[in-house]
């Protein structure tokens, strides 16, 4: 779907869950463990992958405390489902172990469907810590390798007793048993018991118990000492199965069923995703776990044990004992009772014959295959499975890894426990990439903020724009209005001509207590701080460790040891982190906290002359908002009308008095919605983003893209801003020579020199005359915006000595728009240079 273009059309979900005990598996062993745990009280989620529980017991029956086993497992559940810390989870599968007790779950909630109902998810990822966990997830049946066991028909003897006795489906007329165990001849009775017609037993042990012979002479079917050394039949199917006896001699068997089983092979996945190796049993010829994760534990089958009795002992004992450690005390009782079935095995791995004879059936890796990677000498397991793909399938060898290296063992003359195993990783089964998204796609690929007055914003039609995880108003559109540029230029207008409010809540804010907070800010501005008086603001600027500049804001002195910082959107998170090392591993000794309160604040920018005749309306009548009671720069807290508390900051972005006003974040839509109210006789208008920028470029502000990590104070005309008086981040390193070299870019106004013509951010500035490339290179064009005062395109530029040239008429080149056109250098300051109109 992803080659041709189209989406993953699937939902995917997320889920934490905790509990005492988390139990992988619902056979006897799981269910037993289940049981027992939840008895001693703890809480308990046991996951299934398959949709009902029982594990082996829906196909294999038996007898457990004297019940039929569908009858123990209905009064088992029953007993489960009356305990209120009891989850059970169906279609679920724990897939990795990670640390501290942490499991990863995929849960399959509609995968058994063509097609999920409207609005639900398809899987479920789950997140369960744990404090103990239970492995109780089996084994499964492994293969004997021989010519033609990739024809349809040949299907392990555990899969045709589940078709015959769970879904009471025929998986053939005549069927043909090969095995080398007792477990094996479990196909048989089932077979019989069905009405199906038993062609032959053939079975590698050097002899077969009297019962065995007995039920084949009722049957009417041989049993052949032996081994199936190849099968005939094609696409078709089984038709006739060749037979190697052990004497030397050979026959065949017409059947259209042949089921194989090669012994089993306990699932030691989970045991051994830290690294773990498994330990090799030879009276099972398998790995079982040795060193599992911390508070893991396996059990029945899972562990080696495969009768039934052994199962349900091995879970009753493990739930119990997972319970108590995990500081549950409760009474378990008696474990369930049942049976240990006899097993015998006599290890068979392959059977020579003419013809293919696979071993991992998904990646066509044949017997001969490993026999090649031999002898070209990989004699590494690791080696093995990269050269022939063996267990890299979505399976990751569950039924071919043990075969392939009893294979290596043999050509190699080892043992099996001396070729050893390869490592194993997560996730046990195929999870969807989806699910570890989750919601986290398209536009939910990160996670959203909304500014305190983002529904009351949406109520006024406004335009969003993503600015990090921001989505921000970018304009407000009115009817009639044909585009953004009308609606910005609007809004820009009412501003300078009356009054608009902005929501810049998105900015970072800190607060920083402390009797040293002003001697931690001189050390990180490159502008002092612990002289700036109480109830003042100052704009700063900080450094990085090599004298670029990192990012800039105002500072707010709101007592002697309370300072309230501003950062930029973008650097809200990281001037924190900042601020943080600087405060823990640069400066230990001073004594002095940072408290990030940037959602806790909703904040507005109020602009324009008529800004005091509007905060008249909401503020206290006993607030002094005068020019000589709050002149530029100030910052107090005041008192709202209806007594809520505000901070008052008098700071302008736009060119034209302003103020911000912080209130509590919970207040901050009742804010935007009383501004609106209050500023209807003054023809107040929200504006957003875009007239935002569109002020601060006429004003000649930098913003991200003249902050762009290469550029220095005096780049942006700041230098005199540097303190001569104190030490601070960066004060060494920015005097580089490359640092200071005249010939540096700097900020510059960018106008062109035809009115009607529309400047491009990213045009590269060349000469007049020179031909546009990279030795004539002077620089390029940062921002830019149509400027409704001076009714034309402008911008801000970093050029060559640009401070030096203005009024010079240069070439802006934009190779990607093929557009080259003639600008001038000018002052960076379009609007209001003498800043007569904020101070006013």
């Amino acid at each position: 779907q992803r080659a041709a273009g189209i989406p993953d059309p699937d939902r995917y979900d997320k889920a934490w869950a905790h509990c005492d005990v988390a139990i992988a598996g619902s056979g006897p062993a799981g269910l037993a463990a289940a049981v027992a745990a939840a008895r001693c009280g703890a809480r308990v989620i046991l996951c299934e992958e398959d949709f009902v529980l029982g594990g082996r017991l829906l196909a294999d029956g038996g007898t457990i405390d004297g019940l039929p086993a569908a009858e123990w497992i209905a009064r088992t559940l029953d007993e489960l489902a009356a305990m209120p810390d009891v989850r059970i989870m169906t279609r679920t599968t724990l897939f990795g172990v990670y640390d501290g007790g942490t499991y990863g779950a995929i849960e399959r909630v509609n995968d058994h469907l063509s097609l999920p109902p409207e609005h639900q998810v398809r899987q479920r990822l789950w997140r369960i810590v744990a404090k103990r966990c239970v492995v109780a997830a089996g084994a499964i049946e492994r293969p004997i390798v021989f010519a033609g066991n990739d024809t349809p028909g040949v299907m392990m003897a555990s899969a045709m007793r589940s078709y015959i006795n769970r879904y009471a489906a025929a998986p053939a007329r005549r069927i043909a048993l090969f095995t080398n165990n007792e477990d094996g001849w479990r196909t048989v009775e089932a077979a019989i018991a069905a009405g199906l017609q038993v062609a032959a037993v053939i079975d590698g042990r050097p002899d077969v118990s009297p019962a065995h012979r007995s039920r084949a002479g009722k049957g009417g079917f041989p049993i052949l000492n032996g081994s199936v050394s190849g099968v005939d039949g094609g696409k078709s199917g089984v038709r006739k199965i060749s037979v190697s006896l052990t004497g030397g001699a050979r026959a065949e068997v017409e059947a259209d069923g042949l089921a194989v089983s090669g012994g089993w092979n306990p699932v030691v996945g989970l045991t051994s995703y830290h690294r773990g190796r498994p330990k090799w049993r030879d009276d099972i010829a398998a790995f079982v776990p040795d060193a599992a994760p911390p508070g893991m534990v396996a059990a029945g089958a899972a562990n080696g044990a495969f009768g039934f009795g052994a199962c349900l002992r091995e879970g009753f004992e493990a739930g119990a004992a997972a319970a108590r450690d995990a500081g549950r005390s409760g009474n378990a009782g008696s474990a369930p009772i049942a049976d240990d079935e006899a097993f015998s095995l006599t290890p068979l791995w392959h059977v020579t014959g003419k013809g293919k004879a696979f071993v991992d059936q998904q990646h066509d890796v044949t017997a001969s295959d490993v026999e090649l990677a031999q002898r070209e000498g990989l004699e590494s397991v690791e080696h093995l499975k990269r050269y022939t793909t063996l267990g890299m399938a979505t399976d990751q060898g569950k039924t071919s890894n043990v075969a392939g290296l009893a294979i290596m063992a043999a050509v190699s003359g080892k043992s099996i426990p001396e070729t050893g195993t390869t490592i194993y990783r997560p996730p046990y089964v195929p999870v969807a990439i989806g699910a570890f998204a989750g919601h986290h796609r398209d536009e939910n690929f990160h996670a959203t903020r909304l500014t305190p007055s983002h529904h009351w914003a949406a109520e006024q039609g406004a335009v969003f724009v993503d600015t990090g995880l921001w989505k921000r108003a970018q304009w407000y559109p009115l009817p009639g209005e044909k585009d953004w540029l009308e609606s910005v230029t609007r809004e820009v207008k009412a501003v300078r001509s009356g009054v608009g409010f902005c929501d810049v809540s998105t900015l970072g804010k800190i607060d920083v207590h402390g009797p040293d907070a002003g001697a931690l800010l001189d050390r990180v501005y490159i502008n002092a701080f612990s002289s700036l008086a109480v109830g003042k603001a100052r704009y700063g600027l900080m450094l990085r460790e090599d004298g670029i500049v990192y990012d800039d804001g105002t500072t707010s002195r709101l007592a002697e040891d309370h300072y309230f910082l501003t950062t930029t959107t973008a650097k809200a998170g990281l001037v924190m982190q900042h601020l943080e090392f600087c405060r823990q591993v640069l400066f230990p000794e001073l004594d002095v906290q940072l408290t990030s309160v940037s959602d806790q604040w909703a904040q507005f920018s109020i602009a324009g002359p008529k800004t005091r005749d509007l905060l008249k309306e909401i503020v206290d009548p006993a607030e002094d908002l005068s020019n000589e009671g709050f002149p530029f720069m100030g910052a107090r807290e005041v008192k709202l009308r209806g007594g809520i508390k505000a901070r008052l900051f008098r700071i302008s972005f736009s060119g034209e008095m302003a103020f911000e006003i912080s209130v509590p974040a919970r207040y901050g839509e009742a804010l935007a919605r009383n501004l609106m109210i209050a500023g209807k006789p003054f023809g107040v208008t929200p504006y957003g983003t875009e007239a935002l920028g569109v002020m601060r470029i006429e004003k000649g502000h930098v913003a991200g893209p003249e902050l762009n990590g290469t550029t220095t104070a005096a780049d942006l005309g700041l230098g005199k801003m540097m303190s001569t008086k104190k030490d601070f981040i960066g004060r060494v390193m920015a005097g580089r020579e490359a640092l200071v070299a005249p010939n540096r870019q700097v900020v510059v106004g960018i106008k062109p020199t035809d009115k009607a013509r529309r400047l491009r951010s990213g045009a590269h500035i060349v000469p007049k005359g020179e031909t546009p490339g990279p030795d004539n290179d002077q620089g390029y064009i940062t921002s830019v915006c149509f400027s409704p005062v001076l009714d034309q395109w402008i911008g801000l530029g970093l050029v060559e000595r640009g401070r030096a040239r203005i009024g010079e008429i240069v070439r802006a080149h934009d190779p990607l728009r093929g557009e080259e056109y003639d600008v001038e250098l000018c002052n960076s300051v379009f609007y209001d240079p003498d800043g007569g109109r904020q101070r006013g």
